[in-house]
């Protein structure tokens, strides 16, 4: 039913063998207003000209200056710091393609015009291999990075050929691609990259070149894993690299937690072009074992500092969790992918319990720091290790920016290409897979189909659509239920309806729609308390406090004075009630809660199971804030699971 296009967003599925669903073209949907408007319009005047400064601070690009021969001087950063730039050039394209704007604009040129300046006459592209090390090229797979660089390249340069029709990256790419297939193409060098990324920018270049060797270099990598030829790194073997088992072969998600995410992606996506069942079969095992076994509550991933990896299974700790910001965007993009094949909304609902929790805590509020580690449970401020670079163990605020600096420029091409991730279409109609105020205007066998949607989600449960123009035919409007809905009512003109959920838990209303057909869909958002599975021993006998797709924390800055988070106990036969509030600006649902605090402990340590204190716990109330908001007045006591106190 949607007309293939060029302009397209991140993923390009129109004429994939294997799709439920389509991507809609870019520019096809809207947000216009409420939360994510918000977002979006402080990711464009404040986090992306921040970026570039940083970039420029940083030495990122310099590093290009200097590999051109614009400069001397010696390489600065990590031998992967051209991926900050590529992923900084994707956001900002997203966003011009949006919009136009001078100043971002004028940004971009500088940078691309580095990018090209600093490219061989072979194809070869990687400023720290040029500067500081060509002998080395191509010689470290394990941890140089090198493909991984180029893969970032691909993808900028397929956000300005698709958002802005600009082929000057494209061309860059291209060069490059060659210059990596001569290398290791067929019959060449029988080599793959330690960090995945390549293998999924191939295979959407494939989707614009329309070249079959793009598509069989992305196989290529993938079929190159799982040979245990890998070093690891931090303690760990191949499996730090996925570099353990083939991927056909795999069973649970393992290792660096990022890299596995990446692989997945691009491992989905090259299922979407070749059917290869073996490889989904491979992904929704290990779907499986990452959300049945090793997913934090809000979304985050990677249980453990040391690798920045997976864990065992229930390894859940809240307070030393990983949790990176690269890895929950690593999970949007698989769980889209995984969407697209599948049309089942499980996935939808983990890409939203993600993006609200797991990636909105990264950037503060303001738009100009970042955390790269998210956890759950912080003591007073003290350890809170919000870069992997940290040597002090703790800071006071969230960081302007990192020594490491992949995950601000991630979360800033997520959020300019946020309306790409809305919804889609099929042979039948329309799917919305997340709700913001936005307008949706698209063709259908050709003919203009024009939605507009207006809520107050996350905060409000209503969502109003509303058909300002139809082609005279049937088709069909779906909704996704959340996970976390328990209830819900239908609308359509002002009467109720109970329309049908499909197996897939979408709402389907099929009819001849005519303009100014209101439809509402009312979801009951009222706040619950959560419990954790018994095995995650990290947090047995807590609970946790959700409305909606937000997960809640409670943040001493809003506690009573003299009342420790580490003594409260959660009285979950109290009620739970809902205030509005103002954080720094920023209007946010907050909910109060009862809870008891027992300080009887004094200085001991440990003490007899019969020793009971005589000393009753006292009532203290509570305010636990969204998750995403908190460290955002200064690092303090933080905690998302909380000890249940004892009934009576």
């Amino acid at each position: 039913m949607i007309a293939p296009t060029n302009s397209m967003g991140p993923v390009d599925n129109t004429r994939s063998l294997r799709s439920a669903l389509r991507a809609l073209p870019y520019r096809a949907v809207e947000i216009t207003g409420g939360f994510w408007a918000r977002y979006q319009e402080t990711n464009r005047t404040m986090s992306l000209p921040h970026g570039f400064a940083m970039l420029e601070e940083a030495g990122n690009l310099r590093n290009l200056r200097i590999a051109a021969g614009m400069e001397e001087g010696a390489f600065a950063g990590f031998l992967f710091a051209d991926s900050d730039i590529y992923k900084w050039l994707e956001a900002v394209a997203w966003e011009l393609g949006r919009s136009p704007d001078a100043t971002l604009q004028a940004m971009a040129d500088t940078a691309i015009g580095l990018v090209q300046a600093a490219q061989e006459e072979e194809g070869y592209l990687d400023s720290y291999y040029q500067i500081a090390a060509p002998a080395a090229r191509w010689t470290n797979f394990d941890h140089g990075h090198e493909l991984y660089c180029a893969g970032h390249l691909i993808q900028a340069a397929i956000a300005f050929h698709r958002a802005l029709d600009d082929d000057r990256l494209l061309a860059v790419a291209l060069r490059f691609v060659d210059h990596i297939e001569e290398m290791f193409g067929p019959g060449r060098r029988d080599e793959t990259c330690g960090h995945p990324e390549i293998e999924m920018a191939l295979v959407e270049l494939f989707r614009v070149t329309g070249e079959a060797r793009h598509l069989a270099l992305a196989q290529l990598f993938v079929d190159r894993r799982g040979r245990n030829r890998m070093g690891g790194h931090a303690g760990y073997g191949p499996v730090y690299q996925q570099d353990h088992v083939p991927v056909r072969e795999a069973n649970e998600v393992a290792g660096h937690a990022v890299r596995q995410l990446y692989l997945t992606t691009g491992v989905t996506d090259l299922y979407m072009e070749r059917g290869e069942h073996a490889l989904m079969d491979a992904m929704l095992r290990l779907w499986a074992d990452m959300t049945q076994r090793k997913l934090y509550v809000t979304g985050g991933i990677g249980s453990r500092f040391d690798g920045e990896s997976f864990g065992a299974p229930y390894e859940l700790p809240a307070d030393t969790c990983y949790c990176e910001t690269c890895a929950a965007i690593a999970s949007l993009m698989w769980n889209w992918r995984l969407l697209l094949v599948t049309g089942h909304s499980r996935y939808a609902d983990l890409f939203e319990r993600t993006l609200y929790n797991g990636v909105l805590s990264s950037p503060g509020l303001e738009g100009a720091s970042y955390l790269y580690v998210n956890p759950l449970h912080v003591r007073a401020g003290r350890y809170v290790r919000a870069s992997t670079d940290n040597a002090r163990g703790n800071v006071a605020t969230r960081p302007a920016w990192h020594s490491c600096a992949c995950c601000p420029p991630n979360v800033m091409r997520i959020l300019s290409s946020l309306n790409h991730y809305l919804a889609t279409a099929s042979s039948t109609g329309i799917q919305v897979h997340q709700y913001a105020a936005s307008r949706l205007d698209l063709s259908l066998d050709g003919k203009a189909a024009v939605v507009e949607m207006e809520t107050g989600y996350p905060w409000d449960g209503e969502i109003a659509l509303t058909v300002r123009e139809t082609p005279a035919m049937r088709w069909s409007l779906a909704l996704r239920v959340p996970a976390w809905c328990r209830g819900y009512a239908v609308t359509l003109n002002g009467n109720a309806i109970t329309p049908h959920r499909d197996e897939s838990g979408y709402l389907v209303l099929d009819r001849e729609w005519r303009a100014g057909d209101a439809l509402v869909l009312t979801l009951e958002m009222q706040p619950a308390f959560i419990m954790p599975n018994p095995r995650v021993d990290a947090v047995r006998g807590c609970v946790a406090v959700e409305r909606g797709p937000l997960v809640y924390c409670v943040e001493s800055h809003d506690q009573p004075a003299g009342v420790d988070l580490l003594d409260v106990q959660v009285a979950t036969a109290g009620p739970l009630e809902t205030v509005p509030v103002d954080l720094l600006g920023n209007p946010l649902i907050a909910i109060r809660l009862s809870g008891r605090a027992d300080g009887a402990w004094q200085d001991a340590l440990y003490r007899p199971l019969d020793a009971i204190s005589q000393a009753a716990p006292c009532s203290v109330p509570l305010t636990a804030i969204p998750y995403f908001a908190w460290g955002n007045r200064g690092m303090d006591s933080m905690r998302v699971w909380s000890p249940q106190a004892p009934a009576g």
